[in-house]
């Protein structure tokens, strides 16, 4: 297990003194887990307001980073370009619920058929849209597309997690994978997710380290190895990463190598000219907030007006109200669940199919030494364009 820091809650009076007895009960229960840990409910204190389905957006919350490879004309620098974005959205999804409320927070599981629609706009970059879609609640699955057309460049993947327990450690795979690609260039990347796990959960004061390698491979032939590590018990950075990226040559020397925080700062060495610069500063950069339909506007499905009731008893930690709207919601999903397994029918997806996985995401993936999944979620985009939804 990492090393407590005052910050990252090395005290158990992170707990409220209410919610200690439940707070324990529900460690036991994670550490007694053989299986599934999605059924295991969480004290509310920890919940957080924020719904899986709203993570989608931690892709493209900087518009210019998210197009500025659609821009670059030389491939090689286009990759760096790419490999630059994809650095730039680990901060938001993995790090920034800790830095803002002082600890990760468990997001709300969404229910089938849930969806997050947004759009950003900015003098520069125009509009680029979100749709967030949840496509399976067992295991859960989320289902995303972010493109902007000014500049030619979508975004599309799914994820999910199969989540495990070692001592006091959450560890948590991610399951799917994203495809960024760049019209004008008829450039794609395949992008693998990154494992992570929960530490200080004894506390009562979660965070996120990321683990393992991902990579990158971009059918320009350019490919990236990101290896990541945390904070141990006596030395190293949180948040650190290393990465290689190799032409498409296919040598074993990397043409770069990088290596840093992905909360901060890193560098990049160019290994031919033996030169290293700063790569990319995370504290530079400030997001651009979503903009999403009114409350009123949306449909029932919508995350913000489904867990609206939730997320202000969250916001007071008013405990009781939690538990009665958090139930309302889960009952009337098991009750249409139950309806539909009656009646011989599925739920319809609203604007992602599971199809074949393709002869051109197969090549993307082996690529990078994976084996793509036999069946992957598709947007729809023509159904979203004209439906009643976009915002």
């Amino acid at each position: 297990m990492a090393e407590q820091t005052p910050e990252q809650g090395g005290e158990i009076d992170k707990v409220p003194a209410s919610q200690r007895g439940p707070w324990m009960t529900f460690l036991k229960s994670l550490a007694t887990s053989k299986g599934d840990i999605a059924s295991i409910t969480a004290p509310p204190f920890i919940l957080s307001s924020t719904s899986l389905t709203e993570y989608s957006k931690f892709w493209a919350e900087l518009p210019d980073l998210f197009v500025a490879p659609s821009m670059v004309v030389d491939p090689e620098e286009r990759a760096l370009a790419v490999f630059r974005w994809f650095i730039a959205t680990l901060k938001g999804q993995y790090t920034s619920r800790n830095e803002a409320l002082g600890s990760e927070k468990k997001p709300l599981n969404p229910f089938l058929g849930e969806m997050f629609l947004g759009r950003w706009e900015t003098d520069d970059e125009g509009t680029t849209m979100l749709v967030s879609e949840q496509v399976s609640h067992h295991p859960p699955v989320t289902a995303y597309a972010t493109y902007n057309d000014v500049y030619g460049v979508e975004l599309t993947g799914y994820n999910g997690q199969k989540a495990s327990v070692s001592t006091t450690t959450l560890n948590i795979k991610q399951v799917g994978h994203a495809v960024y690609k760049i019209t004008k260039f008829d450039e794609s990347y395949y992008i693998s997710l990154p494992s992570l796990h929960i530490e200080g959960l004894f506390y009562g004061a979660p965070y996120v380290e990321l683990e393992g390698s991902t990579f990158i491979q971009s059918s320009s032939g350019y490919s990236f190895k990101i290896d990541y590590s945390g904070k141990g018990y006596f030395s190293g950075k949180k948040n650190t990463y290393k990465a290689k990226m190799f032409g498409p040559d296919s040598s074993s020397k990397p043409l770069y190598t990088f290596s840093g925080q992905w909360s901060g700062k890193s560098t990049v060495k160019d290994e031919r000219a033996k030169s290293e610069k700063l790569f990319y500063d995370a504290t530079e950069h400030t997001i651009v907030p979503l903009e999403i339909k009114p409350l009123e506007e949306q449909s029932p499905y919508e995350t913000r007006k489904a867990w609206a009731k939730v997320a202000a008893a969250v916001s007071v930690m008013d405990y009781d109200t939690i538990h009665v709207e958090k139930s309302k919601i889960e009952n009337e999903q098991r009750a249409l669940r139950k309806q539909e397994k009656e009646e011989g029918r599925e739920w319809t997806r609203r604007y992602f199919t599971l199809v074949d996985s393709d002869e051109g995401l197969k090549k993307l993936a082996s690529g990078a030494g994976i084996t793509a999944d036999e069946k992957v979620w598709r947007f729809n985009r023509d159904d979203f364009e004209s439906g009643p939804d976009k915002c």
